[in-house]
Parts: structure tokens; sequence; C-alpha cells
């Protein structure tokens, strides 16, 4: 597989947040832990050739916003928490693909956790 750019790869790992998730009575009335992995690539020669902080992937905001959205809202279904941190992961014009996994530890009783994964491939 012959690639004609080099992509850089930014990596969010184990951002650990806290939400509601689930639709039994006890996941609406408590907070649970999600932990979530984003993986983002991008064309590396814009910010490669320059000193311009506009030039690169700001992930300090696409994490900022993942914090906010996650924490902020309730959410039925790992589907849907996935895929919007996966819109927020993968919403800049340079990004080719993007990968958001998101654990639910101890969802299951002999499971260290549940995991959902989507990704984005740029059309």
């Amino acid at each position: 597989m012959s690639q004609h750019h080099s992509d850089a790869i930014i990596r969010i790992k184990n951002l650990r947040l806290r939400t509601f998730i689930g639709i039994k009575d006890e996941e609406i009335a408590n907070k649970q832990d999600v932990i979530i992995n984003v993986t983002i690539h991008y064309p590396a020669e814009q910010a490669r050739n320059s000193e311009n902080i506009d030039d690169a992937l700001n992930y300090r905001t696409i994490t900022k916003n993942i914090i906010r959205h996650v924490e902020n809202n309730r959410f039925a279904l790992l589907e849907k928490l996935t895929q919007d941190v996966l819109n927020i992961a993968s919403n800049h014009d340079w990004i080719t693909y993007a990968e958001v996994e998101v654990d639910k530890p101890f969802a299951l009783r002999y499971a260290d956790s549940v995991s959902m994964t989507m990704r984005y491939h740029k059309a």
C-alpha cells in the first residue's frame, strides 16, 4: 500500500471521563467511568514545514471538546457516545482518518471492560 504523503498520527490515550451512560435505573442515576482512546491521521506536511501553530492540528482543543461533550451529556447507548466522540475527533478539513474506542470498565462481570470502536475515513 503506497502512500504519496506521510501522515502525522495523533493518539489521545486513556482519556478517563465520567458520564451518564446506559438505560438501567442505576445507570441513569449514577455517572460511570469511560475510557476513551482516539487516533487521528492527517498529512504532516503543513505542521512539519512550519512553526505556525495554526498549521498544526490542535489536539488540546479536540480533547477539551470531547471532555465537555461527554461529561455534559447523557447517553443511552455506547454507540451514540462513540459516534459523537468520532464526530468531534474528525471535525477538521485535514483529517484523513480517525478512530475512536470507548471502554466501559466492569460492564461485564468476567471481563475487564466492554468497548466500542468506530472509524472515519475521508471520502
